[in-house]
């Protein structure tokens, strides 16, 4: 059961309405690294956890996003209070009144006509909010890194975003909101190497014969050498020949049918067949014909195989 708190977890004092920073500040409300986001991927992770130490982590950690969500939502509502009385009261001219909403080439005027300047779940370009956005696959060891990662790529946007600002007190919560993603992902990280051992992610441990080879498939200029690929390390392979039909096999694709497969997939072929001798003429061939241009020159066509015996 959850209950309902008045006070934000951190407070927030905006200096001036700005809607064109509020349209940039939805990145973190319904965007793919946004609290929302972060909100449901550790709640679902939680639900299904049977770690018991785990579990109460992904609760606490969901639990709090759902706080950053209201504050990052409190930021945009605020930098958005001018426009919105602005708007509804339509106290400026048309085209005055669109292009202090449009900002600095901004597609703020999108998110004050379609929600009236409150905070959307949607992303600052207007893409709605999606479930896609949630990668869990269940698997702990797999999570727990998706989650370290997730932490990351949300202080980074955190960071932009304190750089688009002059507003102290935006800048302020923005801060404290970066702050704790790094947090989350200390936690994670710990959790992470609590498990023994916790690589590869799942059961399986792999075909030892690959698990230490290194593919160097991109080969050229720009070719380096370290921990990455280093012969300490992995077993490096350039030698291309090395690296096709590397199961010992002929390399080909293959499959058994049964005679009636084979029969129907006969027919087919033949159905579909190109003919080899035909050349015809084309639309493309005929349009370039009709805009003044050469009409292409027609190769011979070769003989036909019942020519040829």
């Amino acid at each position: 059961m959850f209950a309902h708190n008045k006070r934000l977890q951190y407070s927030v004092h905006v200096s001036e309405c700005n809607p064109a920073l509020a349209n940039l500040m939805l990145e973190q409300f319904g965007g793919p690294q946004g609290e929302l986001a972060a909100a449901m991927r550790y709640f679902t992770q939680a639900l299904a956890e049977d770690d018991p130490g785990r579990k109460d982590m992904l609760l606490d950690i969901a639990t709090e996003e759902l706080s950053h969500l209201e504050v990052i939502g409190s930021i945009v509502g605020m930098l958005n209070k001018g426009a919105k009385g602005q708007l509804a009261e339509a106290v400026d001219e048309e085209a005055e009144l669109f292009r202090s909403l449009q900002g600095a080439g901004n597609s703020s005027h999108v998110t004050q006509v379609l929600y009236g300047g409150g905070p959307a779940l949607t992303n600052s370009g207007g893409q709605l909010w999606t479930a896609g956005y949630i990668d869990s696959i269940g698997e702990p060891t797999a999570d727990l890194r998706s989650n370290i990662a997730a932490e990351a790529r949300a202080k980074i946007v955190y960071e932009r975003l304190i750089n688009v600002t002059a507003d102290p007190g935006v800048k302020d919560a923005l801060g404290f909101l970066m702050t704790r993603e790094m947090s989350h992902q200390k936690s994670f990280e710990k959790a992470l190497y609590a498990i023994e051992p916790n690589f590869p992610p799942g059961k399986n441990p792999g075909k030892p014969e690959f698990a230490d080879l290194y593919a160097n498939t991109s080969q050229g200029d720009g070719d380096m050498r370290g921990s990455w690929n280093s012969d300490d390390n992995f077993n490096f392979v350039s030698d291309r020949e090395q690296l096709l039909a590397m199961d010992g096999g002929d390399g080909l694709a293959t499959t058994k049918l049964s005679a009636k497969e084979k029969s129907t997939l006969k027919a087919m072929a033949k159905r579909t067949q190109s003919n080899p001798d035909l050349d015809p003429e084309t639309g493309a061939e005929l349009g370039m014909a009709g805009n003044g241009k050469p009409k292409p020159s027609k190769r011979p066509s070769p003989p036909s195989s019942s020519k040829r015996h």
